[in-house]
């Protein structure tokens, strides 16, 4: 039996990026959920349950294919942070952030509606940030690289001058784990033409490398 072709269903650059590393050949289509965070979800079982309603707006257009929705949400003091809706947002967000750890989580759904094959999983990294100046905060907002960012910050762009450390995988805080999807994609007989180990042995990706 062939392998199923397979769709993105996310608009984000990063995790086109990082599913672009596994060697794989994919489409993107955005999905046509609506994003309300649900008052009885945790961060994480939020993160998971976007990463599937992702999935699931684009495998009822596309049932032969594997669908891979994802979403990453930031969790502080049991909080959900979203995306900044303007930079006066992404200031506020960035100075809660400062000096102090938060949580990453990013939910990976996978669907093939004609298989029967509906899977998921929670992947959580923990970021710790630096005790930051007021200079290089307003330094960072010019950049605008906040906007449309979970968080307010880019780890993988100008805002690694914010972090201390992290534990956990790195490309889960960029958007997409990317080893365990991996493992997944496989088990549903995708080739991977590079080999995730290596991936994570000569850590390609923007800064990765630094952590």
């Amino acid at each position: 039996m062939p392998s199923p072709q397979i769709i993105l269903a996310s608009t984000s650059p990063r995790r086109h990026e990082l599913l672009s590393l596994l060697g794989i050949t994919f489409e993107v289509v955005a999905p046509t959920c609506e994003e309300i965070p649900s008052a009885t979800h945790s961060p994480s079982k939020q993160a998971s349950q976007f990463a599937l309603d992702k999935a699931k707006s684009v495998s009822s257009q596309y049932p032969e294919h594997l669908i891979l929705g994802s979403d990453t949400i930031i969790e502080i003091d049991g909080q959900l942070l979203g995306k900044p809706e303007n930079l006066q947002n992404a200031e506020h967000m960035l100075r809660q952030l400062r000096g102090r750890l938060h949580h990453v989580h990013t939910g990976v759904a996978m669907i093939q509606k004609s298989a029967n094959v509906s899977l998921k999983f929670i992947e959580t990294a923990t970021v710790w940030i630096k005790k930051f100046d007021e200079q290089t905060l307003a330094e960072y907002l010019d950049t605008q690289e906040s906007l449309g960012k979970a968080g307010a910050y880019s780890i993988q762009g100008k805002g690694k001058r914010f972090i201390d450390k992290i534990e956990g995988d790195y490309p889960t805080i960029v958007g997409l784990p990317l080893w365990k999807t991996a493992k997944l994609l496989e088990q549903q007989g995708i080739v991977l033409a590079n080999s995730v180990e290596e991936i994570y042995q000569s850590k390609p990706y923007a800064n990765w490398n630094n952590f």
